[in-house]
């Protein structure tokens, strides 16, 4: 089962803590998605996927999905319009904040969804303050690192398409389709990649970058390849894999 945190009274979230549950939260961003994408975008997708996460959800396990935090780190993105960002230590005290709030609570797990890269490092600072100085178990579920949808993209936008690409932009399609502006579409990877290269903005030898450093418009990824059909099929996927991530923390040992 779910709830939404913010719907219930202050005893009704006592009594469920007797169920061990896990606590959820999407840790989406406010920022630069090109021409044809809202500011909303990371935000969107994250609680697209948390409802399809919910809707697979075994029903022995009950997950508790607080409200989401829809600015984070998006320092590489404040060259462009509407972006907005939180500092970095500001960012990681919020995250604590959140999780301080939890622990009062009694609640020992905490799934953090997130559906924006540059989150990722302050979830990972703060996600260990929480377990030395709660005991708390933070399980941090950034989707573009699941597994992915097998078929469903090619080599290429997989490992390049990081902002704004087909990924995005297909499951924008599916779940807020009049927030997407198809006409405005760029394919933002005619660079072909260097065969065997260890160095990138992402994986094995990441470097930093800011937005404009990917492309002009601030994308990286081909959106012309996008559709709503594999919008739905993408997030029914992912909703899946976070419904096991939730599971699987449900069932880890209590942490000291």
């Amino acid at each position: 089962m779910h709830v939404d945190w913010q719907h219930l009274t202050a005893p009704e979230l006592t009594a469920l803590v007797d169920r061990d549950p896990v606590a959820v939260l999407v840790l989406g961003a406010t920022e630069q998605h090109g021409a044809h994408l809202p500011l909303n975008t990371d935000t969107t997708i994250g609680l697209g996927l948390q409802h399809a996460m919910c809707d697979a959800l075994a029903s022995e396990v009950t997950a508790i999905c607080l409200p989401a935090m829809a600015i984070g780190a998006s320092d590489e993105h404040t060259s462009f319009p509407g972006t907005l960002s939180l500092p970095a230590s500001l960012a990681i005290a919020t995250l604590e904040a959140y999780g301080e709030g939890i622990a009062r609570a009694g609640i020992k797990r905490w799934v953090l969804i997130n559906s924006h890269g540059g989150n990722k490092a302050v979830m990972d600072l703060a996600a260990l303050t929480l377990r030395r100085r709660h005991g708390m178990r933070v399980v941090k579920a950034t989707y573009t690192r699941l597994p992915p949808l097998q078929g469903a993209l090619d080599s290429d936008e997989l490992r390049r398409g990081l902002h704004g690409g087909t990924l995005e932009t297909a499951m924008m399609l599916h779940l807020a389709p009049k927030q997407v502006k198809m006409q405005h579409t760029v394919n933002a990877l005619t660079q072909p990649p260097t065969p065997g290269a260890l160095v990138g903005p992402e994986g094995i030898a990441p470097f930093a970058w800011l937005a404009e450093d990917l492309s002009p418009s601030g994308i990286a990824g081909n959106a012309t390849k996008a559709t709503p059909a594999l919008g739905e099929r993408l997030v029914r996927h992912y909703g899946g894999l976070l419904a096991q991530v939730v599971e699987e923390t449900a069932r880890l040992p209590p942490l000291a």
